[in-house]
């Protein structure tokens, strides 16, 4: 028998189930990305780079921060995130994924509990598995589940600090959470709040500072911002409190022991975070967009989730992937999302409104809808 069989079991299994995993080239108009400003390829984000290479801005950092890879770039970009989303400090990861392990495994305690959506990303949830506090959910955007858990944790004997975690807008159905029940949640019980703003940093909030922007500077509030979606770049930002990101430094595997990010994606990044404070016309154009869009959604028996994230609920995977094939047929980069990314019998379309589609083809791409959904 090859040592490799067992692994070849598990693909054509996977396969037989429609569940194999496959890498493919882009193709058709982007309704699936999270590229919701369209900076990803624009001209601004080439130019930033060309301005930074010239200056002597290195892409590669060549050591973990604490050795030496710490670049100025880092600093600066710390400096300029911190002022921007009116925290005490911030601190660049490579990516949200390692910037929600690291909250999750390195500032809650033993003691501790974790009490977090039921819908959180699972990038939180496997921070959550590293670290030693016990977590337990709450229903989806329920403030009063959530309060009746943490007082049944403690009728129970829990001692320890409570962290309450939720996304502020959420990846796949594009609602929000209820932050202003949450926060006084915390602040009732002397409980931190985790704020996952990955899905409006940049779009939602003033001046696109995300959805907890008026709470971000408390010294109970964390704030994770990835930078790889709206903001066009990569990489995350987690603000809050100086001890809050101190901690990160020295208690964050991930962080301790990872080879820095790019130094010139992160002077990209704060050139971004710069112009986008002056000039809103970008995020200005998306908001009229998902105004718009919701109308189109309306007129085909869709609710608008008035957001940039619209579901199209189609139960069953034969259902959503037979969809998903018919507008990729007509270069409609539309996705079928499934079990595990969300429970089963909630399959459904992920519309992604960004800024890369002209308004003909975001109209097409809901005349597609409406024509497949019949």
């Amino acid at each position: 028998m090859s040592l490799l069989d067992a692994h070849i079991g598990l693909l054509d299994s996977l396969g037989q189930r429609e569940r194999l995993r496959r890498l493919t080239p882009i193709a058709g108009a982007d309704f699936a990305s999270n590229d919701y400003l369209g900076l990803a390829g624009s001209t601004l984000v080439r130019d930033l780079t060309t301005e930074a290479l010239a200056r002597g801005v290195p892409p590669g950092a060549a050591a973990a921060r604490l050795l030496r890879g710490n670049h100025d770039a880092f600093a600066m970009l710390e400096a300029e995130a911190a002022a921007h989303f009116g925290t005490g400090a911030a601190l660049y990861f490579g990516s949200g994924y390692t910037a929600n392990l690291a909250i999750f495994s390195a500032l809650p305690q033993a003691r501790d509990l974790v009490l977090h959506d039921a819908l959180i990303h699972a990038s939180s949830r496997d921070g959550m598995r590293l670290g030693t506090a016990e977590a337990r959910a709450f229903g989806h955007n329920d403030a009063n589940d959530a309060e009746a858990a943490l007082r049944d944790w403690r009728a129970e004997g829990g001692k320890g600090r409570v962290w309450i975690a939720t996304e502020s807008l959420f990846s796949m159905d594009g609602d929000r959470a209820p932050l202003a029940d949450l926060m006084a949640i915390a602040d009732r019980h002397d409980a931190f709040l985790i704020v996952d703003e990955a899905h409006a940093t940049g779009v939602w909030g003033p001046g696109g500072r995300g959805l907890a922007a008026g709470i971000a500077g408390r010294e109970n509030v964390i704030s994770l911002h990835t930078c790889g979606k709206a903001l066009g770049v990569q990489g995350a930002l987690v603000s809050a409190a100086s001890p809050l990101i101190d901690t990160l430094v020295n208690r964050a595997r991930g962080f301790i022991y990872s080879t820095a990010p790019s130094p010139l994606l992160a002077e990209v990044l704060r050139g971004v975070l710069v112009l986008l404070a002056r000039d809103p016309t970008r995020r200005d154009r998306l908001l009229a967009r998902v105004a718009w869009a919701g109308e189109l959604a309306q007129a085909i028996g869709l609710q608008p989730t008035g957001s940039q994230i619209q579901p199209v609920l189609l139960p069953g995977d034969a259902n959503v992937l037979r969809a998903a094939e018919a507008l990729q047929a007509r270069g409609l980069d539309i996705r079928a999302i499934r079990a595990p990314t969300v429970p089963k019998g909630e399959e459904r379309l992920r519309l992604s409104l960004t800024l890369n589609p002209d308004d003909d083809t975001v109209a097409a791409a809901f005349a597609a809808l409406k024509e497949v959904l019949a």
